[in-house]
């Protein structure tokens, strides 16, 4: 578990057991519905890869007068009165950011992962097209240009071309996927992995670099199994006049944790990173910006570039975070991570599972359920019966595309905050063999499983046995 100590889960006992009478005062089904998600997450086997549980610290640090306050603007640069306090703690935030990173500038006002990579974007616009146009016609701000230099600067802004990684390859909706505002703000020139290996092929992308010439080349992903070689994107960058952005939303935990070092580290050789706070990180729901110093005045006008007013309280949580972050402690942590994934995925593969990429890397693994002749909707919900959670996940070139999928995502960082070890994920993996086997196969791909009644009461025992074994804030009690 994060770091709490005995003294510190008794004072947190009282703390939330007191808000949530305050709670239920008003909104008894509020109060209701959090006591039980608590429970809910206490007895089940939580394996979706983009969720981790924070520590008591963090979560208190949200639940404080700070959300009252509006403090639009950057730090010292507000358009309200009062943000004295505001500042101190977006401040340490971003101090802690660029000291656990390593990075030349922080910029923690992002609500989430979507609204950094938005906030990165329009950063990347502002500093290498809107800049140089400005610079062109002799003016210093957008609001001096006659209407037809906006027109143009604006016809500027919206045909660059942008390199990322396609969606059933491993990317996030927020790099390119047409329902998205970042396909409207770019033309996207997707790059994928090879069919064959499921890895990506870096040839292939500066190929790719060099045929379009994009004003910028993104790399990060929500479903890559394997770790990315950031020197190399920063090599085809170099080579063709591209800025480069890193989304390492899902494996920050490991870069901040020492675990991706070198060219796996991509603080050293990215123009800018996005990140969200609350996976492998495990801090609060949010976003995180790091750049060069290149871009940090541009980032710092995320606000009103993007963002309306900034989340104080979730900004202190933040700060509180980084600092755990920071400990000792969590480079254990975040190799443990790395370990329980590796040892899921061999007892897996063991048990006669298909895994992409034959493995893993990081904190993820992907497996393809249909030799068990199930998609990825039907097989989340036969482990979900169980109390098994994790998530349907789109496979390379997926025929069943990103609603029914034809795999399933799985990830190690919440386990391994509760304390389990390898020797659990080989339980684990026993357990998610033998509900698939009995899952499928359904012809319908809208079929819903069905499983034996003396199945699901076995394999929920066994998972109530694990739970129990490594329970959850054991010390809390509301």
């Amino acid at each position: 578990m994060p770091p709490d100590t005995t003294r510190d889960a008794s004072l947190a006992s009282q703390a939330f057991g007191a808000a949530l009478e305050v709670v239920a005062a008003v909104a008894p089904e509020v109060a209701a519905a959090i006591r039980s998600e608590l429970e809910d997450q206490r007895h089940a086997l939580k394996l979706i890869a983009s969720e981790n549980y924070s520590s008591l610290a963090v979560q208190l640090a949200m639940g404080q007068w700070m959300t009252d306050k509006y403090a639009e603007g950057a730090t010292g640069k507000r358009w309200y009165a009062g943000c004295e306090n505001v500042d101190t703690v977006e401040g340490a935030a971003a101090s802690l950011a660029q000291e656990l990173f390593g990075a030349d500038h922080a910029y923690v006002q992002p609500h989430s992962g979507a609204d950094a990579n938005l906030v990165a974007f329009s950063t990347i616009l502002a500093e290498r097209v809107e800049k140089p146009f400005l610079e062109e016609q002799g003016v210093r701000d957008t609001r001096l240009l006659s209407v037809k230099q906006w027109e143009a600067l604006r016809q500027r802004l919206v045909n660059q071309r942008m390199l990322a990684m396609e969606l059933t390859s491993g990317g996030h909706l927020t790099h390119g996927m047409r329902a998205n505002l970042s396909a409207k703000l770019f033309e996207v020139v997707p790059y994928g992995v090879d069919p064959e290996s499921g890895l990506l092929d870096y040839d292939r992308v500066r190929e790719l670099a060099l045929e379009t010439r994009p004003l910028l080349i993104l790399a990060g992903h929500s479903s890559y199994p394997r770790k990315i070689d950031f020197r190399r994107f920063r090599e085809i960058a170099d080579e063709v006049g591209a800025v480069l952005m890193v989304d390492m939303a899902h494996f920050a935990g490991l870069v901040a944790g020492g675990v991706f070092q070198n060219e796996f580290d991509p603080v050293p050789h990215a123009h800018v990173v996005t990140s969200t706070t609350h996976k492998t990180l495990r801090g609060p729901r949010g976003g995180l910006v790091l750049c060069t110093s290149e871009f940090a005045d541009a980032v710092d006008r995320g606000c009103p570039m993007i963002l309306g007013g900034p989340l104080p309280h979730v900004m202190a949580a933040k700060a509180v975070s980084f600092h755990e972050a920071l400990a000792p402690s969590f480079r254990d942590y975040a190799a443990a991570i790395v370990a329980n994934a590796r040892a899921l995925a061999e007892a897996l593969m063991a048990g006669g599972e298909v895994l992409q990429t034959g493995g893993t890397d990081n904190h993820l693994l992907l497996v393809d359920v249909r030799p068990h002749g199930l998609n990825g909707r039907q097989a989340e919900a036969a482990l979900r019966q169980c109390d098994i959670v994790l998530n349907r996940n789109v496979l390379p070139y997926d025929p069943n595309g990103p609603w029914f999928t034809s795999g399933i995502r799985l990830g190690t960082a919440a386990l391994t905050t509760r304390g389990l070890g390898e020797e659990a994920m080989g339980q684990i993996a026993g357990l998610i063999t033998t509900v698939l086997g009995s899952a499928g196969p359904i012809e319908d791909l809208r079929g819903k499983p069905v499983l034996p009644d003396a199945l699901v009461d076995e394999v929920s025992a066994a998972v109530e046995k694990l739970t129990a074994a490594y329970p959850l804030y054991p010390d809390l009690v509301v």
